[in-house]
């Protein structure tokens, strides 16, 4: 059996490595990590061919200057956390000067951690205004046994994090439907957040909202001051369907017209869609088996898929 030269040797070293399934966030991003390494491979086998390691320089592993880029990863430092309930998290990231992120709505991110030696990618979508000037805000939820979880529990202030994207998001323009109903459970609020403000903010923009948020218990609504505000306006109201919550008794007077006890079911659905002030487009984001199961109502109570967008 021949060795391998030094020099063969060396140029193993350089190939990209392979993607591990965690790392891929299963978002349906592009380019998706599988994309990047495919890209990365052609182009080590052509320098490897022509023994030009020139052509591996073009590689970008991470950059530094805070722009984020679907392609590479880019650091940004933990500006500011806060503990939401008892397993959510806010953190806010520095964006260097004035810069935005410039996200288009309800568009996510990825970002990457690193535990016990295995790299990790999940998916997160901001919860910050998408033109948010020096700052960006994520909301997280950390999970007993998740991955990322653990690694998001050693963040402190000041910690360096990578992140890429934008990726996905929804086409929102002005207008274009007479009411939207956003499906969210728990930190699925996130998408809906730019979107709905983004409607508050333009005053030529008279599309009607109907938000429907889904959590254990009143005291695990998230952002509640901000979601108090959202639903004075005149287009815009807000419910809550609490599945752990036995009774509103011991909810404020403020919340107990437009709470609900129990699930989101096929009957509240037709209730809710029955409310509705024009025939809603539905957009949803939650767990895999929320966003099946309110497919499935929508399509019941005569909902099309195509008036349907799922996070």
């Amino acid at each position: 059996l021949q060795t391998m030269s030094g020099n063969e040797h060396d140029w193993l070293a350089l190939k990209p490595q392979e993607p591990s399934p965690s790392q891929c966030c299963g978002s349906g991003c592009k380019p998706c990590i599988y994309d990047v390494y495919e890209k990365e491979l052609a182009q080590w086998e052509r320098a490897k061919a022509k023994r030009d390691r020139s052509l591996l320089m073009e590689k970008k592993e991470q950059s530094n200057n805070s722009e984020l880029n679907p392609d590479t990863f880019t650091a940004f430092s933990i500006s500011s956390m806060e503990q939401l309930t008892e397993d959510t998290y806010q953190y806010k990231f520095e964006l260097p000067g004035n810069s935005s992120l410039r996200l288009t709505l309800g568009q996510h991110i990825v970002l990457r951690g690193v535990v016990n030696g295995l790299e990790v990618q999940r998916a997160y979508t901001p919860i910050s205004p998408g033109n948010a000037e020096g700052y960006f805000e994520v909301l997280m939820k950390c999970y007993e046994a998740g991955l990322m979880s653990q690694y998001i529990k050693t963040w402190k202030k000041g910690d360096i994090v990578f992140w890429r994207g934008p990726f996905g998001g929804f086409p929102y323009q002005p207008n274009k439907h007479g009411e939207l109903l956003m499906l969210a459970s728990g930190t699925g609020l996130a998408p809906m957040l730019p979107i709905l403000q983004s409607i508050t903010d333009d005053e030529e923009d008279e599309t009607f909202v109907t938000l429907v948020g889904c959590f254990r218990t009143f005291d695990k609504i998230y952002l509640k001051p901000l979601l108090q505000d959202l639903s004075r306006y005149w287009n815009v109201r807000i419910f809550y369907v609490l599945s752990q919550e036995t009774s509103l008794e011991k909810l404020p007077w403020s919340y107990r017209e437009n709470t609900y006890t129990g699930r989101l079911d096929e009957d509240l659905m037709k209730t809710v869609i029955n409310s509705c002030r024009r025939k809603p487009f539905v957009l949803i984001c939650g767990s895999s088996t929320f966003n099946e199961d309110m497919s499935r109502y929508l399509k019941a109570v005569g909902i099309e898929e195509n008036s349907c967008f799922v996070f």
